[in-house]
């Protein structure tokens, strides 16, 4: 599943791969800036093993928090929207727009399984290349 199931909340899906940049391209970081144990006397790997790690938690948060305001404030509308075919219940606009908010919400509610995938995956990437050089605190 990808960031563009969620065309029903217009603008995330772009964020969100805006945001994913740091994570879509671990690799490729990695290899031009992770050097290997025959050069790695002419880089400090663990300063950039840190950096890198720092990028890709801020990034993570950063994402975690767009993806739980979207569904908090998508949260809010299918409540008022409950509430409002509660007092008209023949209302079919209100029955329409309900349904679009519910499925907008299960989009933005599975971005967070979509997120902790790709977290995953590059915790793995970033430990393959760097554990010999840096590892996080317990604390990061």
């Amino acid at each position: 599943m990808s960031s563009g199931q969620i065309y029903a909340a217009p603008g995330l899906e772009e964020v969100l791969k805006a945001m994913r940049t740091v994570d879509d391209r671990i690799v490729h970081a990695l290899n031009t800036t992770v050097p290997t144990v025959s050069f790695s006397g002419k880089v400090d790997a663990t300063q950039t093993c840190k950096d890198l790690y720092e990028s890709l938690m801020e990034a993570h948060r950063s994402r975690d928090k767009a993806i739980k305001t979207c569904i908090v404030s998508t949260s809010e509308a299918v409540g008022r929207l409950r509430e409002a075919r509660a007092k008209d219940s023949d209302n079919l606009s209100i029955i329409r727009q309900l349904r679009k908010e519910q499925n907008k919400l299960k989009l933005m509610q599975s971005e967070l399984n979509v997120e902790e995938v790709i977290k995953d995956r590059s915790l793995k990437v970033f430990n393959e290349r760097c554990r010999i050089h840096y590892i996080p605190s317990k604390t990061d």
